[in-house]
């Protein structure tokens, strides 16, 4: 049985979000839960998803995240080298970039080592926090396949992304 693990950007995913409505549809599916939500600190939510996978079978966990928690997800492959199944990295939030100003502690700059596992970035072609080349350059670096879904805002739930059924068969896919 595939594990599933939720990891929420900046603010959690609320009941409206795509993640949630993963969490929904496939049985087991689970969210890694943070302390902080609202002012992360990069090395406690890496930590915690280490804490969370201990103990699990790697090979059958598969992590999704979103805005900031792909760069979570990539920080956590970095520092901790463990290979899980796969990764689904959806609307990578470019930390580096100018308009980038939220309160995230330890997130920048984004590792840019190829991560040791299968990673799939899904990317929009009109998201404010991170344009289309800079989430192209990521997934070269990453090692990742890239799917553009044209112009799809941030791929949360006020671009319209709730139910999203395209990327619960991309999720699966994987």
């Amino acid at each position: 049985m595939i594990n599933y693990y939720n990891i929420p950007g900046l603010g959690n995913s609320g009941p409206e979000h795509w993640q949630t409505y993963f969490e929904s549809q496939i049985e087991g599916y689970k969210r890694i839960e943070q302390k902080e939500w609202d002012v992360p600190v990069c090395e406690d939510w890496i930590s915690t998803i280490n804490q969370r996978l201990t103990g699990q079978d790697l090979s059958n966990v598969v992590l999704v995240g979103h805005s900031l928690g792909c760069a979570t997800i990539a920080h956590f492959a970095a520092k901790y080298g463990k290979q899980v199944r796969a990764a689904l990295l959806v609307a990578p939030s470019d930390l580096e970039a100018p308009a980038y100003t939220f309160p995230a502690v330890g997130f920048d700059p984004i590792p840019l080592q190829k991560i040791n596992f299968k990673t799939i970035v899904v990317a929009s072609s009109n998201d404010p926090w991170v344009s289309l080349e800079r989430a192209r350059y990521f997934a070269e670096c990453w090692g990742s396949d890239i799917i553009d879904i044209g112009e799809a805002g941030h791929i949360n739930a006020a671009s319209g992304h709730g139910e999203w059924v395209e990327g619960l068969e991309i999720l699966k896919s994987l």
